[in-house]
């Protein structure tokens, strides 16, 4: 259920020209160091990221013989594999389509997409794994702060965060590695987080792996963003940053902000969020916010709290900012869907263009709709940037705290809202 309560502030909410500065040149960050009261020892932070709660295994040389039996139209065959062997990921089904090792009708199929149908006999045999080597490339980095312990970047929407299968190159990893070393950080089995996992490494557990036996490998990477999620990001440099960050994630003591555009406008101005959520079964790349129950007994506690900053475009969209209590996979977009309000751009949580346009159009007069028909064209990407940051140093123990205003797209697609019609919203 939503319970719909006043959201007592962490600290004063940046300000609006914060968000979008009037100055279209680079656009500068800020950084604010808080005092803090108590010292860090290294011994506070002893554990490395969150428990997984699926078991990994090693499902090389499996094989998958079987007709196809569907009664609605044709189905991908990457997702009717990947249905068929209980856990296994789609990405590791796709590498091994790609190897050649998949036949369709007695015909070596070569492309995840090619669609199947019912007869149809499919015989697969799952590849050996192979290890992700990420190497330096010369990308360019938003560097917002970086010592010798820890680095903080704005990553670009559309960017990877980390290695995996279909992304092995361009990715934000690679980009660090050519900037600098970072830690090899083994993970055990029972050790890896869905924090933050985006949208390309979904369900991928054979991240950077040396043999098919050993345990994950993340370098330096202690969260992550979705591809299509601009912010800040926080990467660790040596092995203690790494556990002592992941740890500070686990007990979700990081502050960690977001602003959204959103299709419509939430029921109340100010609220909490309290829904489980845990991955729908018909969608493997997306999550569902759920009342746990019998049906859904894997469902993770998850808790975001959310408050409206402007309504725009007479009530076809708003701004709305977002503190996450708990660092579940696609919270924000799962639970913006649950209220109904899913992100403007976000195709996967319901946030499509025709839906924009079509609630956009309702709310506004017919002078507007070539307008917004350009606006939404344009939409290339879930509307969601992280705003802020703020963390226990490593080393020092200082609380520090980073804010970064969105990229261009987001406040090009917002001005164009606020020219159709903008509301402050005032706190009560």
């Amino acid at each position: 259920m939503i319970s719909v309560c006043s959201v007592r502030a962490i600290q004063a909410a940046p300000s609006i020209q914060l968000f979008f500065p009037r100055n279209r040149g680079r656009i500068t960050s800020n950084v604010h160091r808080i005092a803090t009261n108590h010292s860090t020892r290294c011994s506070d932070y002893d554990e490395c990221g969150e428990a997984h709660s699926e078991r990994i295994t090693n499902y090389a040389g499996m094989r998958l013989e079987e007709i196809v039996d569907v009664n609605s139209g044709k189905i991908r065959l990457d997702s009717w594999i990947s249905c068929r062997i209980n856990g296994i990921s789609r990405a590791r089904v796709q590498s091994s389509i790609r190897a050649g090792l998949v036949t369709v009708n007695g015909r070596v199929i070569d492309k995840v997409s090619h669609n199947i149908k019912a007869g149809d006999m499919i015989n697969c045999t799952i590849s050996e794994l192979q290890p992700l080597r990420a190497k330096p490339e010369d990308i360019d980095l938003d560097i917002v702060y970086e010592d010798e312990h820890v680095l903080v970047v704005n990553k670009p929407a559309h960017m990877v965060v980390h290695p995996a299968p279909g992304n092995a190159t361009g990715t934000l990893v690679n980009a660090i590695l050519n900037h600098c070393s970072l830690p090899m950080v083994a993970t055990s089995n029972g050790e890896l987080s869905d924090m933050d996992i985006s949208d390309d490494e979904f369900s991928s557990n054979e991240i950077l792996s040396s043999r098919a036996s050993e345990a994950p490998i993340r370098p330096g990477i202690v969260h992550r963003l979705d591809k299509g999620t601009s912010g800040l990001l926080v990467v660790a440099k040596d092995e203690h940053s790494h556990a002592h960050l992941s740890a500070q994630f686990k007990q979700h003591s990081i502050e960690r902000v977001y602003i959204s555009l959103t299709c419509g406008v939430p029921p109340s101005t100010a609220g909490r969020i309290e829904v489980p959520i845990c991955r729908d079964p018909n969608n493997r790349i997306r999550m569902s916010a759920v009342l746990r129950t019998n049906k859904n007994p894997h469902a993770k506690y998850a808790a975001s709290r959310y408050k409206v900053i402007e309504i725009l475009a007479q009530g076809g969209s708003s701004l709305v900012e977002w503190r996450l209590e708990t660092g579940r996979t696609h919270q924000i977009r799962a639970h913006a869907k649950y209220m109904g309000i899913p992100l403007l751009g976000d195709e996967v949580y319901g946030g499509t263009k025709s839906m924009a346009l079509s609630l956009l159009r309702t709310r506004t007069s017919s002078s507007c709709h070539s307008q917004l028909m350009q606006l939404v064209s344009a939409l290339e990407r879930p509307c969601l940037h992280a705003l802020t940051l703020g963390f226990i140093h490593p080393y020092t123990g200082e609380n520090i705290r980073f804010s970064c205003p969105p990229p261009t797209d987001f406040a090009d697609i917002y001005s164009q809202l606020c020219e159709i019609g903008t509301k402050k919203v005032t706190e009560s």
